[in-house]
């Protein structure tokens, strides 16, 4: 009997551990933090979510705080790489651009956060935005330089624009569609519902290179 139990238990262990769900670090800004959103709706819950239903047990850590900078993401990645975390997505930038800090100073920070998650040997998507052309040429290069080539560096997934699948849209569709909230920055839930659908298939090559 004690065989019998002991190869059943066995048969048993390596499915217990395929179910095991990834948890996934999202590190980012109010965009990340679902700012203005009601729970559930944010950007991490509807990605869990899409996750999920596309066959991916993923536990997601929101590490996002509104206003943060790279400056502030820099200064928190440390810490907040647990041991449990097996893959990390950085989402950062907007308030740099947003303020008008030097992309050199910017590029620093993402260098040393994609450094970090490096060290710990964690795959990692980098997740960037694009500087509008009111910036002018100069700033606008160097910004929108930042994430592929750090991301190249480092070997990073990498989403150019995290806010592509709504800058793709004229202001008068985003206005009839909802998709942004008031303040014309942020997305509505139905704006994260389309920035999911397009980052959620890049989560799921990030999800194969967790050992």
């Amino acid at each position: 009997m004690f065989s019998a139990l002991a190869a059943v238990l066995l048969a048993v262990a390596p499915l217990r551990a395929e179910q095991a769900p990834v948890t996934l670090l999202a590190v980012g800004d109010s965009l990340t933090q679902g700012y203005g959103l009601p729970q559930g709706e944010g950007l991490v819950p509807q990605l869990q979510a899409w996750l999920q239903a596309h066959g991916h047990a993923v536990k997601i850590v929101n590490a996002g705080v509104s206003g943060d900078t790279t400056a502030g993401g820099r200064a928190r990645i440390g810490w907040s790489l647990t041991p449990d975390v097996q893959a990390v997505m950085i989402a950062l930038g907007g308030n740099d651009m947003l303020r008008a800090l030097p992309p050199a100073q910017t590029r620093a920070n993402i260098d040393a956060m994609l450094s970090e998650v490096n060290r710990r040997g964690l795959p990692v998507l980098l997740a960037g935005l694009s500087a509008p052309g009111n910036y002018g040429p100069d700033y606008q290069r160097a910004f929108n330089a930042i994430w592929p080539e750090m991301a190249a560096a480092h070997g990073a997934v990498l989403v150019p624009d995290l806010l592509a699948p709504l800058a793709a849209l004229s202001p008068e569709e985003r206005a009839a569609r909802g998709l942004m909230q008031a303040d014309n920055i942020h997305p509505s839930a139905a704006g994260v519902k389309l920035v999911v659908e397009a980052l959620g298939p890049q989560i799921e090559k990030l999800l194969t290179e967790v050992k």
